[in-house]
């Protein structure tokens, strides 16, 4: 069963135009909602309990399909900042860049989100799915 939405689609939708068009240095609270979209938005692309994506201190969410971690810390954790996770997201910035940037931290065997993003298309704003 995919995640509940908790951001409406175009609320999301407009908050990552407005991060991206401000250089992903927008105000807290359309950050915020811009970094839980994206995140819900990974959850649906890629449902699982595998690895753990998180942006604090705005949001975290488990996805990748693999083996279920259920308690404590998971093994496969990836945490990098709100500017950096938009980037990502919206294709701004690549994977690779980011890990050897370290403006990224992945620990884990799975921990790697490589093929999953972007999840927004740069010309149109329009993610993925619907």
């Amino acid at each position: 069963m995919p995640p509940r939405r908790r951001v409406p689609i175009t609320v999301g939708r407009e908050a990552v135009a407005v991060c991206r068009s401000a250089g992903f240095a927008a105000d807290r609270d359309v950050t915020a909602t811009a970094v839980r979209y994206t995140l819900e938005e990974l959850a649906a692309v890629a449902p699982g309990r595998t690895v753990e994506v998180r942006v604090p201190p705005y949001g975290a969410a488990q996805c990748v399909e693999g083996p279920v971690h259920r308690r404590g810390t998971p093994p496969n954790v990836i945490e990098t900042d709100a500017s950096t996770w938009l980037a990502l997201a919206t294709g701004e910035l690549s994977w690779q860049a980011a890990v050897d940037s370290a403006r990224v931290r992945a620990s884990g065997q799975r921990a790697h989100l490589e093929g999953l993003l972007p999840l927004v298309a740069l010309d149109s704003g329009v993610g993925q799915i619907d």
